[in-house]
């Protein structure tokens, strides 16, 4: 799964969850688009905070509300919680746990 940030309509970016029934990894994809318009975007649609060109953290909460009513997979909700258990082994959230931490990759790469 990851996160996308790209140019939408009117070249106004837009954040949109994609690969929702991929758990086995989770990043934030960027298209063309500044760094700062990556971080108004995730700010605006609630989906995380960009800290800077190679690091992001995405709302684990705000992420599952968007994801979860969108897989097709029957045992999605117990891949989310070991994907998440996973992050969580390897120091990839935030202080207050609410927050994974990802990598920053081009779109055209994802």
């Amino acid at each position: 799964m990851f996160v996308e940030v790209i140019g939408g309509a009117d070249e106004r970016p837009e954040a949109r969850v994609v690969d929702i029934d991929d758990l086995s990894r989770l990043h934030l994809a960027l298209g063309e688009v500044t760094d700062e318009e990556a971080a108004e975007v995730l700010e605006r649609s609630g989906l995380g905070r960009f800290q800077d060109s190679t690091t992001a953290f995405l709302d684990a909460a705000a992420l599952r509300a968007a994801a979860e009513p969108r897989a097709t997979v029957s045992d999605w909700s117990v891949r989310w919680d070991e994907m998440v258990a996973d992050a969580r082994s390897k120091g990839y959230v935030s202080e207050d746990g609410a927050s994974l931490q990802v990598h920053v990759v081009s779109a055209a790469g994802a």
